[in-house]
């Protein structure tokens, strides 16, 4: 696990501002820096280096192919890279390696078959920079499901910094971009209202205006002199879907869970590969147990596992988790946290992430990451199981409400959640509101849309000029355009079964940007290396193959991978109630301490000074917590924000 880092035509001090770029992701890379330019300095590749594979010199980065035609800074793991390597050799491609690195592997492939043939026959995780020195080309890539982060864009120039205007930038984490020579790139407010609905921010955008994600499965390509970049997409999960779901699998659900476990012990056994210890975290969660008893089935070793409890027993898992871990026979580690363990966890948020995000399971996943890494450099993770196999209890709630609702044609129901919409405005009661946001929906893909949309717009100020946090005009009503995502444009009815299409919408945004995303950036921040079996390219697309019938039915999620793990931990463990990876906000932003950090974030001279958010409706969602007890997601996502707008001005 890296860091990449670069730019094309920037004027200022180059070495020195790529340096201070890496320097800001020190944390994704401890054990070395390394620096290419070409002679012009036009372009420039930074990296920092976390040794997983090959620790010796010969993976160091940024690297040369054997041909001097390629380098590459690049982030991440293929795991199929000894496949590749043998390939490369039958065929001649090669002769012979320097090392045993697959970032190596892979700038060799790419010399032999080009940049997306390379791409599609790798497995793995990555984000990727590759120049073309012969074609005086960049190209930017990120992996299949979007496991690592990849940003890029133009800075933008003022008065006092015209000379670097337009110059092409990208990099593992924002605040290395936010760390150039006058950065000026203003915030980029078009998309805050989703942020408030969702609590992070949604691929393509960035919180900053000309800064962007490169999508999962894209090839960025920007040609000398590196001002008009080109996306295509060499692996669409929307495409894999639907192939998937037009090719079912044929076999009985026994012979589909038994294809399911061959093709996760391989991925397993790929990914238990390292130059360095590997370990895994355990939940007392399906996804996670079954994770781990693959790993210790084909290990000759205990597997280390890990847990994080909590003292509250609803939010505290540990006590199953070390039952499944003796059952499995790991060297299991378990440690308690506190509460004023979690709560110091607070402050390092907004560095962490570069950007406001609000996903409170952020504090328990660092904390996991944290205790881990004391142990192991790399550690697997069970994500991917809840969007793949038909996990969450929305799916369910969901498709139960549309069923009672489409039942009234839509030309009916409109007027009649207008009508509820105006009742709502006049009587303040949430309830009434989100009843009228469903009772609109024109298909079970927009009420999932709809469910989501919460509190958001109305907390957003809709208009706002400049101010001290350089926020720009914007009207939140007219941006709902410019901030489309894939919520909002998926097709309706895509695939045939209406929870496929939930999962699909979920592994299309809410997966990369929030789960992903979450798992990242807090392993990151420890220097810990993560990794996610069923993300694996196979895997993937045979879970698409399935009948929505083998993922669930009879009120049992999961049943497919249920059937697997069943044959390692008795199946009355796994029925009991699962208490979720979660934190009791709800609670602590009362207490001494964090209290008196939220209402400093939350003051109304600050809000409106900011300009940004509606103060109204805002101390509102506050007073209603405080003196209501009516908590709402948005409260966190609001204290997020606040936090990275103060974290941001202190450091510019």
């Amino acid at each position: 696990m890296c860091g990449i880092a670069g730019f094309c035509n920037f004027k200022g001090d180059w070495q020195k501002n790529i340096e201070r770029m890496c320097d800001k992701m020190r944390y994704r890379g401890p054990d070395a820096a390394g620096v290419w330019a070409t002679d012009d300095h036009r372009v420039v590749l930074g990296h920092r280096r976390l040794a997983v594979v090959d620790l010796t010199p010969t993976g160091a980065q940024p690297m040369l192919s054997r041909d001097g035609r390629y380098v590459i800074a690049y982030n991440g793991e293929i795991y199929n890279h000894t496949d590749i390597r043998k390939k490369l050799l039958a065929e001649k491609k090669t002769s012979a390696f320097r090392g045993t690195s697959d970032t190596e592997t892979l700038l060799e492939a790419v010399a032999a078959y080009g940049l997306t043939d390379a791409l599609k026959m790798a497995k793995g995780m990555f984000a990727i920079a590759l120049f073309d020195r012969r074609e005086h080309t960049l190209f930017l890539a990120r992996d299949r499901i979007g496991e690592k982060p990849l940003y890029y864009g133009i800075l933008k120039g003022d008065i006092n910094n015209e000379e670097n205007e337009g110059s092409f930038v990208f990099g593992s984490d924002l605040n290395s971009i936010a760390a150039l020579d006058g950065f000026t790139n203003p915030v980029n407010a078009d998309i805050l209202g989703d942020y408030m609905r969702y609590g992070y921010i949604p691929a393509p955008y960035s919180i900053y205006r000309g800064i962007w994600k490169l999508e999962p499965g894209e090839i960025l390509k920007v040609k000398s002199p590196f001002d008009k970049p080109e996306i295509s997409t060499y692996w669409s999960m929307m495409e894999t879907a639907f192939s998937g779901q037009k090719n079912l699998f044929r076999g009985s659900e026994a012979e589909a869970a038994l294809e399911l476990e061959r093709l996760l012990r391989k991925s397993i056994a790929g990914q238990m590969v390292a130059d360095v210890p590997v370990g895994a975290f355990l939940s007392a969660g399906i996804d996670s147990s079954t994770v781990v008893s693959l790993m210790q089935a084909q290990s000759a070793r205990k597997v280390r596992t890990f847990t994080v409890g909590m003292g509250e027993e609803a939010f505290n898992e540990a006590p199953l988790a070390k039952e499944i871990a003796a059952r499995l026979g790991t060297e299991h580690t378990e440690v308690y946290i506190t509460e004023e363990d979690a709560k110091s966890v607070i402050p390092s948020l907004s560095a962490m992430f570069g950007e406001p995000f609000a996903d409170s399971s952020q504090i328990p996943t660092y904390l996991v990451s944290r205790i881990t890494r004391e142990h192991v450099t790399v550690s697997l993770s069970g994500d991917g199981g809840d969007e793949l196999f038909c996990g969450y209890n929305t799916y369910y709630s969901i498709e139960r409400i549309w069923n009672q609702v489409r039942k009234l044609p839509y030309p009916l129901r409109l007027p009649a959640a207008e009508a509820l919409g105006m009742t709502a405005r006049l009587t303040g009661k949430a309830s009434l509101a989100t009843r009228a946001r469903l009772l609109g929906a024109h298909s079970i893909e927009d009420m999932y849309l709809r469910s989501e949309i919460g509190e958001g717009l109305k907390l957003v100020k809709r208009q706002t000029g400049g101010n001290r946090v350089d926020f720009g005009p914007w009207d939140a009503i007219q941006t709902r355009e410019a901030g489309r995502t894939w919520m909002d444009v998926y097709p309706a009815g895509l695939l045939e079964e209406p929870q496929h299409n939930l999962m699909l919408m979920d592994l299309l945004m809410y997966h990369p940007d929030d789960i992903l995303n979450k798992v990242d950036r807090t392993a990151m921040a420890v220097s810990l290396e993560t990794r996610v079996p069923m993300l694996d390219r196979d895997v993937v697309e045979f879970a698409w193959t399935l009948p929505l019938a083998y993922k669930q039915g009879g009120g049992v999620s999961k049943k497919i991978l249920r059937d697997i793990l069943y044959r390692y931990v008795p199946r009355e463990w796994m029925e009991r109630p699962k208490t979720g990876f979660a934190i009791p906000l709800h609670r602590w932003l009362k207490q001494p301490g964090l209290r008196e950090w939220a209402e400093s974030l939350l003051a109304p001279s600050l809000l409106e000074e900011q300009g940004l958010l509606e103060t109204a409706a805002v101390r509102k969602l506050w007073d209603d917590y405080i003196m209501r007890d009516v908590w709402k997601p948005q409260i966190w996502h609001i204290l997020m924000l606040q936090e990275w707008i103060k974290d941001r001005k202190i450091k510019s």
